[in-house]
């Protein structure tokens, strides 16, 4: 039965309420991972989403249904859970196939340390496009490119970075990528439009980006300086335990080309585990039930050289757990406060204080990374502000294109940046980071993820300057209001929020 709007409005937190459990919850994170010296925010965020129930229940809210928005929010995500359950599987057997140490083979020999940084963010890039999944790229061409980085001496911090920059740059412009085509479906507007109106911030901050690492490239080793003994090494350690061969990258290769086909993320990657199976049991001579235990559990072997074996031993459906556990309880609680209307309510306070498109985009772009920040979960960034922000957008006579490109640059790319957000625990557990186990220092990999964080730096100087910021066109106004879409006034701009919620809002 469907609340009225009076009942709705008694339900609604203040501001200082709404934030409550949101600082409580960063407070907590903080002192886990600052003074406690251990990176496992699972606790501190189910204290928040405990200290978001009992708001709930002071507003009203009986738990069932608290408990419907946190299963909701978890439901919505089982998607991207499977993903990681099957690169979990693909990361496992295809260490045993030898694809993975077949890629680390290859791009030891053939790419030059030198350029390895620049080359590293370029193929992540285009695998991620054509795969249309940042993290199924970070999970198969990603942790290769860890083995390579780590032959080439290069700190680990540096090459997650490239590869982070590349994989969810690539995922953020892909058509087949889910983020890029909810970001367009919230804001009303088609995803080639969106795509096209995202190329204004994603060929400059690439090329910046790719500047960037060509010089650190550069710097840090070029073909004269690199350790080659140590490259002899590890090559030497991969024969000797490995079949090598270009005919191995053939399971890589067909999850691109089903990809390509637009099958679905899914049932691609699992075919990618059945080539991989097949092909350690073929070529590699690995038992049936070796591969299903390297699928579960990981692979392990001993090489006798320190990098390579912490690189190749791991993998597997329970090496995800730590990640999905984290992903879950995150989500959990941004699903409780998207019920309680805290974030609603945070929203809103922020809507009202912007009267013009510059202060309109910056504030779109940076609620859409303080979703990510406070309720862990790339989807709920964008969908959230993209659902509340469009009636202001249109109110001000500009392109809902603006909102889906700062949602999606607030949403996809700051993802992996947040440690707890789902793409960055899974940024960490993937890459073998080792953040829990004290390597603090590989959460520099953040601010050298150039290519995520310097182009909604350039979204907010185009809104800034006016450049790159299409005006509505009448075709647009016209499907607005053939479509009765909710339009905000710059005087109403409060009740924009709650017009994109379900209350009122002057209609075209």
């Amino acid at each position: 039965m469907r609340e009225n709007k009076a009942s709705i409005e008694l339900q609604k937190p203040s501001l200082a309420l709404a934030l409550t459990p949101v600082l409580l919850t960063l407070a907590a994170i903080g002192v886990q991972i600052f003074y406690f010296g251990d990176f496992t925010p699972h606790i501190p965020l189910a204290v928040g989403l405990a200290i978001t129930s009992l708001v709930g229940v002071k507003l009203g809210f009986k738990w069932k249904r608290i408990e419907e928005g946190v299963f909701h929010v978890i439901h919505v995500s089982l998607p991207s859970v499977s993903v990681l359950i099957c690169v979990g599987m693909i990361v496992g057997v295809w260490i045993a196939s030898g694809t993975v140490p077949s890629l680390i083979y290859y791009g030891l020999t053939l790419l030059s340390p030198a350029f390895f940084l620049a080359a590293a963010m370029i193929l992540c890039s285009v695998v991620s496009v054509s795969l249309g999944t940042s993290w199924g790229t970070v999970g198969t061409v990603g942790l290769a490119l860890m083995g390579i980085g780590a032959g080439f001496d290069i700190p680990m911090y540096w090459t997650a970075g490239a590869v982070v920059s590349g994989a969810f740059f690539g995922d953020k412009v892909s058509p087949l990528s889910d983020t890029t085509n909810l970001a367009p479906a919230v804001t009303g507007t088609d995803i080639f439009s969106h795509i096209k109106n995202l190329l204004p911030t994603t060929i400059p901050a690439m090329l910046i980006a790719l500047a960037i690492y060509l010089v650190a490239g550069f710097s840090m080793i070029d073909d004269q300086t690199a350790s080659f003994e140590r490259i002899r090494s590890i090559t030497t350690a991969l024969n000797d335990n490995f079949t090598i061969s270009p005919w191995l990258l053939l399971p890589a290769l067909l999850v691109i080309i089903l990809a390509v086909k637009r099958m679905p993320p899914i049932p691609s990657l699992f075919a990618g585990v059945l080539a991989g199976g097949a092909t350690a049991m073929m070529v590699q001579g690995v038992g049936l039930h070796e591969v299903v235990t390297y699928a579960n559990y990981g692979y392990s072997i001993e090489t006798g050289v320190e990098a390579m074996d912490s690189l190749l031993n791991r993998g597997g459906i329970q090496s995800m757990m730590w990640t999905i556990s984290l992903i879950l309880i995150a989500l959990g609680f941004g699903g409780a406060l998207e019920k309680t209307r805290c974030l609603e309510t945070i929203i809103q306070a922020i809507m009202s204080k912007v009267k013009s498109f510059k202060g309109v985009q910056t504030s779109a772009m940076l609620t859409s990374f303080a979703t990510n920040l406070v309720a862990g979960d790339p989807y709920l960034s964008i969908a959230l502000p993209g659902r509340m922000y469009a009636p202001t957008y249109r109110g001000l006579g500009y392109s809902t294109l603006n909102l889906s490109r700062a949602i999606e640059e607030g949403g996809t790319l700051m993802s992996p940046l947040v440690p707890w957000n789902a793409g960055g625990a899974f940024v960490i557990s993937v890459l073998g980071l080792g953040i829990a186990e004290g390597n603090v220092e590989n959460l520099l990999y953040i601010p050298l993820a150039f290519a995520c964080w310097i182009s909604p730096f350039i979204g907010i100087l185009y809104s800034q300057l006016g450049i790159f910021s299409p005006k509505a066109t009448d075709a647009e106004r016209a499907l607005w209001k053939e479509q009765n879409e909710a339009v905000a006034t710059t005087e109403d701009l409060g009740a924009a929020a709650g017009a994109a919620v379900g209350t009122s809002a002057r209609l075209v």
